[in-house]
């Protein structure tokens, strides 16, 4: 079969293979504002590309493409610079001084982080006049007071085209209204993995749950780490504070304003319960060091009912002094010698996700340690982050094979397209359909891939496992539900009916 390119005004010919969907999907966010939501590693630059060549053939203004991070930022601008048939495509960050930036943000299409766009646009080295098109990738994010959403209240008043591109759209009703309103959305276009136009492109991702053992040691720890917060939770409910029998450190969250404003005896129990959730979730999913360093931060921190809980709690003191013990003798976690099992089992490169900081260095070191050789990319904020070269140069690094193994936290979970990865290992369990999806697709784009999801039995592993699971069947179901309200609303203004109309 002739592969056939797309044949589109600014376009470089020959460069883009044509795909039906893709092309359906652009043409559909080119008459309105639209959401567009296409699984991970099926194009979603490539719909951008078409949409933008659109709006440049029309000349009425530039473009404007947002991405949550540098690295991402970096990815589509290498992406456009390759494909677009124009020269005068900006890379604009918060690392360009200020008289760079008023200059850069004269070209035709300007690939930016969020924040700097906002800022600039405040600034007014930059006017919302200017773009005929903005493009939210990852516009999941739109909600709350990220940067996405003081930008779309910035350019509320002005007609341009806006484009979302998404690989999953949020589980909460609130959230999913907010992203319409917000954007003066007109449709949802979606695809699935499962979509008759889609299927010829998807190549399949085999999911395995691997379920460990927490070592004696461990388990030691964490039934006096138990031990402490059931002491907490009694005072709590003695001072007269409703709890459900399920401990949940988000319900504890929820209440400390009250206790604060009408319960203040509580304070002392609540903040130090909530301290007492930290660490074990930590210990559960991570191990001994990472749980030993939440403590030294902890306690370095001080706060209501610190110096209790680290000098004179004896079960949460002899915690820590079995911690060190176990520390002393290499016991990390079950997870670690499982890593070098399942990183063995499948030839090529591997992808390790973790939630936390401090577990990167430590199974980064591991590795090490049993030959394997690894790379890290985290954010840039604190002392031991990437700055936003670094992080390109990172992953150019491993897509070239210098390391086989990386090691990374959230920042590698957006858009990041490393295409020959093998096999994608959740050291950790993620409570968020939207993170899953993302961590998941960072696999199988040429190849079948593979995605292993560690699970320490009897920890909070297992209860993100089931609300995950719960939050992913709401996901799924969004879109459609979106798609219902918007058809519905048509004569009315969204804004007043988002989704309650139709839940």
């Amino acid at each position: 079969m002739k592969l056939e390119y797309l044949n589109r005004k600014y376009v470089q010919k020959n460069s883009i293979e044509k795909r039906d969907y893709q092309v359906n999907l652009a043409n559909q966010a080119i008459q309105e504002n639209c959401i567009v939501v296409l699984p991970t590693g099926l194009g979603k630059t490539a719909i951008a590309l078409q949409v933008i060549a659109e709006y440049l053939s029309k000349g009425i203004g530039g473009v404007l493409f947002l991405a949550p991070t540098r690295v991402l930022v970096n990815q589509h601008y290498e992406f456009l610079k390759q494909h677009l048939a124009i020269d005068d495509i900006a890379l604009i960050t918060g690392e360009d001084p200020i008289q760079k930036r008023t200059k850069l943000w004269g070209n035709s299409v300007i690939c930016a982080t969020p924040e700097i766009a906002k800022n600039d646009l405040d600034r007014q080295i930059v006017s919302q006049d200017q773009f005929s098109l903005v493009v939210f990738d990852e516009v999941h994010r739109t909600v709350g007071d990220y940067a996405y959403s003081g930008i779309a209240d910035r350019f509320a008043n002005s007609n341009l085209r806006i484009l979302g591109m998404t690989a999953t759209l949020p589980s909460e009703k609130d959230k999913a209204t907010e992203l319409l309103i917000r954007l003066r959305i007109s449709s949802v276009a979606e695809r699935t993995e499962d979509s008759p136009d889609v299927k010829p492109y998807t190549q399949e991702t085999n999911t395995e749950w691997i379920n460990v053992e927490l070592p004696p040691e461990m388990k030691a720890i964490q039934t006096l780490l138990k031990l402490a917060l059931d002491e907490r939770y009694d005072i709590l409910r003695k001072n007269g504070i409703k709890l459900a029998d399920q401990k949940s450190l988000s319900a504890l969250l929820r209440i400390r304003q009250f206790v604060l404003n009408q319960n203040r005896r509580s304070a002392k129990p609540l903040f130090t319960a909530i301290r007492i959730h930290y660490a074990l979730n930590i210990l559960e999913a991570h191990g001994v060091t990472s749980f030993l360093k939440f403590c030294e931060r902890a306690k370095i921190k001080k706060g209501v009912g610190v110096k209790d809980l680290f000098e004179i709690d004896p079960n949460f003191t002899r915690a820590i002094h079995l911690a060190n013990d176990a520390q002393s003798k290499g016991i990390e976690h079950s997870k670690i010698l499982k890593l070098k099992e399942i990183i063995e089992s499948v030839p090529g490169k591997a992808l390790i996700f973790t939630s936390y900081r401090d577990s990167v260095d430590v199974i980064f070191n591991k590795l090490t340690e049993m030959g394997i050789s690894a790379g890290i990319l985290i954010g840039k904020s604190g002392e031991t982050g990437l700055k936003q070269k670094k992080q390109i140069q990172t992953v150019q690094d491993f897509r070239d094979g210098l390391f086989r193994v990386l090691v990374a936290t959230r920042v590698g979970e957006e858009g990041l397209d490393i295409s020959e990865v093998n096999q994608v290992i959740f050291y950790d369990n993620v409570p968020s359909s939207i993170r899953y999806i993302q961590r998941r697709g960072r696999t199988g784009r040429k190849d079948t891939g593979k995605l292993v999801v560690l699970i320490a039995k009897d920890t909070i592993d297992e209860t993100y496992y089931w609300i995950g699971k719960r939050k992913m069947t709401s996901a799924k179901s969004m879109g459609e539900k979106m798609t219902k309200v918007l058809e519905k609303n048509q004569g009315i203004e969204s804004n007043k009916k988002g989704l309650d109309a139709f839940l």
